[in-house]
């Protein structure tokens, strides 16, 4: 399993938009093949800073997502709402304590 984390940070009145655009796309890309989870979380002390935690069967997955219509048209909305520039990771996990 892949895990990409993405760092993104938003202007303060594209908050509300980059939030209603996630609630659109969300079930789209939980559903793009190969994707088992998808999270979002936000700063606990910068509140204009999100995070997607995405889980892949693996980077073959990731980049198929990648390439796909669903991405591009994420991509195209969410891009223009930056204050800072994203950041990503893509990670293995290790342990997991439950």
């Amino acid at each position: 399993m892949l895990i990409r984390i993405v760092k993104m940070g938003f202007y303060k009145q594209n908050i509300e938009v980059f939030l209603k655009h996630f609630e659109g796309y969300k079930s789209r890309i939980r559903g793009f093949e190969g994707c088992q989870n998808l999270e979002l979380y936000r700063d606990h002390n910068d509140p204009s800073v999100f995070f997607t935690y995405s889980y892949w069967e693996d980077d073959k997955a990731l980049q198929r997502y990648r390439k796909s219509e669903v991405f591009k048209d994420v991509w195209s909305k969410t891009k223009p709402l930056f204050s800072i520039r994203p950041e990503a990771w893509s990670v293995n996990k290790i342990d997991s304590l439950p």
